[in-house]
């Protein structure tokens, strides 16, 4: 089979496409045929060793060199092979996967059966992988760690993302009042996905209309705590999901200088946290059930070919996306 394989940390020229050996599945796993992947700034971390930091951590990126050689969390595609003791899926079967040691930029790839959930059926695989990674964390930051109740008010910073664009529908469908912030090139898109309310960061400072949200969700990093903190109701909470990227600590350092004052604040101030999670099969069920109502439905920038992982990558690396960077393989 053919793979890009990350040989080390560099930019997206130094992926390479190689031939390798199709990976054999064991007992509890399933070989599946990837038919589309997406490119996250998971990955393009990842592929770049950055930030700095994140070599030192336990379980991390790798001090010495990349621990994944196979970047992609995303993957939809067609089951081809199962081992002994798989019982949920068949040959043929078309699944998707939010994957915790990526494999997705490759013709074929082994998934444990507990990681594994079928695809969406009103979704093509090219849709059906742009949902793991960014709705998984859109999913959890609401749901999960944001406390949503149905009838709050949400404002959504950087709603016109993979990430955000999944957090407005899904907000939504929670039965919460959404307001999406973006740039001026994308407010028809965030309105489209049905934010109530689109604020145009590059006109209106979202921290001083005098609003007032109970949950924040913070993808963009553009604001301080402070100014965060202007728009809580007094019992509101703040997570923050992302921020600016950096070589040496952000976006951590951007959630991590949040958190601190945390203590200090009567409102809650939480840090989003996917690689948490041991429940990603059954949250990619919900997010199916959500897709299938035809309440949360993916939105798509660009595709490009399998070939193209690079560029692929360039784009979604320059921040401009409007929704998921998408690869058919």
């Amino acid at each position: 089979m053919k793979a890009f394989v990350l040989p080390r940390y560099g930019s997206p020229e130094v992926l390479e496409l190689t031939d390798t050996e199709t990976p054999v599945p064991a007992d509890d796993e399933v070989l599946v045929r990837v038919r589309a992947t997406s490119v996250n700034p998971y990955d393009w971390h990842f592929m770049r060793g950055e930030p700095y930091f994140a070599r030192l951590m336990p379980g991390g990126m790798g001090l010495r060199g990349p621990r994944l050689r196979v970047l992609g969390c995303d993957m939809a595609g067609q089951v081809e092979a199962t081992g002994k003791d798989v019982t949920q899926f068949r040959a043929g079967d078309d699944v998707f996967a939010l994957m915790e040691q990526g494999g997705g930029f490759a013709e074929y790839v082994t998934v444990r059966e507990s990681l594994l959930a079928q695809k969406p059926k009103n979704l093509s695989y090219e849709h059906a992988a742009a949902v793991p990674m960014a709705a998984v964390t859109a999913l959890l930051s609401l749901r999960d760690t944001g406390q949503l109740k149905p009838g709050q008010k949400v404002l959504v910073n950087g709603a016109s993302g993979g990430v955000g664009t999944f957090a407005v529908q899904i907000a939504r469908a929670l039965g919460a009042k959404v307001a999406g912030v973006c740039g001026p090139r994308n407010l028809d898109l965030v309105s489209s996905i049905g934010a109530d309310e689109v604020i145009d960061y590059s006109t209106d400072d979202f921290t001083r209309t005098g609003q007032r949200y109970d949950l924040m969700l913070d993808i963009a990093g553009t604001r301080s705590a402070a100014g965060c903190r202007r728009i809580l109701t007094p019992k509101g909470t703040l997570v923050v999901v992302g921020g600016p990227a950096g070589r040496w600590l952000q976006p951590a350092g951007h959630m991590f200088s949040t958190l601190a004052v945390a203590p200090l604040a009567s409102q809650r101030m939480v840090m989003a946290n996917v690689a948490g999670s041991t429940e990603h099969k059954q949250n990619l069920m919900t997010l199916t059930q959500l897709i299938e109502s035809g309440q949360v439905t993916p939105a798509i920038d660009r595709t490009y070919a399998f070939g193209e992982i690079r560029a692929a990558i360039t784009y979604q690396e320059q921040g401009h996306a409007r929704g998921k960077v998408v690869v058919t393989v």
